[in-house]
């Protein structure tokens, strides 16, 4: 049913569960899973070689990221592949699941946002409101 899952990622408690989830759903599916981190923009005016050191910087946190979601996926024999990008997470796994061809998105219903105490965290809602897939949001 669903070929390509596209699980989005930001390391909160949700994120993780999420992945677990989306791993569970690859395996039983037969599905390729695409796993996605979003890191903020980096202003321009920082200059050399400043810009290079804080893209680098925000790279190593999100391939970071990146590693423990996959931790979390654990196999999956029809393929992971990881996406790590500039801007912000709701447009970039919207994006993603556009450019990929995502048959589902999994989110977490809270990320690492300031505004935690909302039920429903305004990635995943912003998700939810724009996505052409079904999305299925991990408590």
């Amino acid at each position: 049913m669903f070929k390509k899952i596209i699980l989005g990622i930001d390391g909160s408690d949700h994120a993780l569960k999420a992945a677990q989830v989306a791993g569970d759903l690859a395996r039983v599916m037969n599905s390729q899973l695409v796993v996605v981190t979003a890191y903020d923009p980096i202003p321009s005016y920082l200059g050399e070689p400043n810009l290079q050191e804080a893209i680098s910087a925000r790279l190593n946190a999100a391939n970071k990221i990146l590693t423990i979601g996959l931790e979390e996926v654990g196999e999956v024999p029809a393929g992971i592949e990881t996406e790590a990008i500039e801007g912000s997470a709701a447009e970039v796994i919207l994006d993603v699941a556009q450019v990929r061809g995502g048959d589902l998105i999994v989110v977490g219903s809270r990320g690492l946002g300031t505004l935690t105490g909302l039920l429903l965290g305004s990635q995943s809602q912003k998700i939810i409101q724009h996505a052409t897939c079904p999305v299925l949001v991990v408590r």
